[in-house]
């Protein structure tokens, strides 16, 4: 609902100039003040209830055309943070609601001391939009009731999942996972300077990047650990595990079975999902791109340059590199597949000088592309990375590449007892 459907809705409720609403919703708004909350403001404001007592809706039944309502549910994770909201750091509880009907997201703004488990009606619960969805805001006007009778709901209390099933906007789970590489970084941080950890966690289902807001000592490569209260977002594309400050790190008595294969999807697949931390991805090289074989680079940022040109820094001297950008197509779906300097070396047959010499006996630069060209075009290769989904289309930075020794028959079968499992 637009800032001037809620005006006009406010003022009917309210009984006062529509444009001086409209005039005080769109200031708040101006300032990052969440819809729901601006409007409560402006119904404190003007001394109204509220527009009488707001409907009571199965969890399935909320949309984002509503401003308030009233839901019974179950606490099925609830995760803290903090966040710097105007200017100031706020402590806010976020998770999962569900009753019989199905859940929702919530965010709430005021410390009501939720648990998973807990069933509460919540009173006059605000409702905004995010990612396209209904999310409850439980703030200041609004009424908890923690209930003495539990509701029974179709699924699992307290967020337990393993890596493959996290997904961006995931708040207050839990997970298992082996250090698979750690190092501390130093970032720009909103207070200035801040060290931080990041790396890879892997289970038995799959590896993602994390980030350790808070960097604590028992997070050490090769360690076992149980992560609560961690969050999701997206990083590069794909899902990234969060550790704030108030994430419990604890070690486990068990060891990680971690496969050293990634999983292999198909390309369309592999789309569809939004990318992919690592993946394996089999399909036949259709072409190699323009911007393959002996490259030059901007000696400040790394960036790919034109003409001697680069974006951010204007004319430099280019340093030389190898790529390959290659197109994978697997009938259901295609990726440009990114080789960097050492797989492109093993492609080619040569480093950096061979391809130097080849491009000055040819003085040509294209004639080393055209080299990888007929080596890769028409056959069928495996190759391992991150997915990544952007405005340009679907990119794989590869890790690992190899042509496909197992023939089609050996595939199918294979597939086929996967599906009889």
């Amino acid at each position: 609902m637009s800032v001037e459907d809620r005006a006009e809705e406010l003022a009917s409720d309210l009984g006062v100039d529509k444009e001086e609403v409209k005039q005080d919703l769109e200031n708040l708004v101006s300032y990052s003040v969440p819809m729901d909350e601006a409007v409560q403001s402006l119904r404190r404001k003007y001394g109204g209830g509220g527009g009488g007592e707001p409907e009571s809706k199965d969890i399935a039944d909320v949309t984002i055309e509503d401003s308030n309502v009233t839901v019974t549910a179950r606490v099925l994770t609830a995760g803290k943070r903090s966040i710097r909201y105007q200017g100031e750091e706020h402590v806010i509880t976020e998770g999962v609601l569900a009753d019989a009907s199905g859940t929702i997201d919530y965010t709430a703004w005021e410390e009501f001391g939720l648990s998973p488990g807990d069933t509460i009606t919540a009173g006059n619960a605000g409702v905004r939009e995010w990612d396209d969805q209904p999310e409850l805001n439980l703030g200041e006007s609004t009424t908890l009731v923690f209930e003495d009778d539990t509701l029974d709901v179709p699924y699992e209390i307290g967020g337990e999942i393993e890596l493959a099933e996290a997904e961006p906007g995931d708040r207050g789970l839990t997970v298992e996972a082996r250090v698979i590489e750690v190092e501390t970084r130093t970032i720009d941080g909103r207070d200035g300077e801040t060290e931080i950890l990041s790396g890879v966690l892997a289970d038995e289902s799959a590896r993602l990047p994390f980030t350790d807001w808070e960097p604590r000592p028992e997070i050490e490569e090769g360690t076992d650990l149980r992560f609560e209260n961690v969050y999701v977002r997206e990083f590069r594309g794909v899902p990234s595990i969060n550790c704030s400050e108030f994430t419990t790190v604890s070690t486990l008595d068990r060891r990680i079975e971690v496969s050293d294969d990634a999983p292999r999807s198909p390309i369309g697949e592999a789309i569809a999902r939004g990318g992919a931390f690592d993946v394996e991805l089999v399909g036949t090289i259709v072409a190699v791109r323009d911007g393959s074989g002996l490259i030059q680079r901007c000696p400040e940022c790394g960036r790919v340059i034109q003409k001697g040109q680069c974006r951010s820094h204007g004319e430099v001297d280019g340093e030389d590199d190898l790529r390959v950008k290659a197109i994978l197509d697997d009938g259901t779906g295609t990726v440009t597949a990114i080789l960097g300097t050492d797989l492109t070396r093993e492609i080619y047959g040569g480093g950096i000088e061979a391809a130097r010499e080849q491009a000055r006996e040819a003085m040509d630069q294209e004639v080393v592309a055209d080299s990888i060209r007929e080596e890769l075009v028409g056959r069928e290769y495996a190759i391992r990375g991150s997915l990544s989904i952007d405005d340009y289309g679907a990119n794989l930075d590869a890790t690992e590449f190899a042509a496909v020794s197992e023939t089609p028959t050996e595939r199918a079968r294979a597939l086929f007892a996967e599906v009889g499992e």
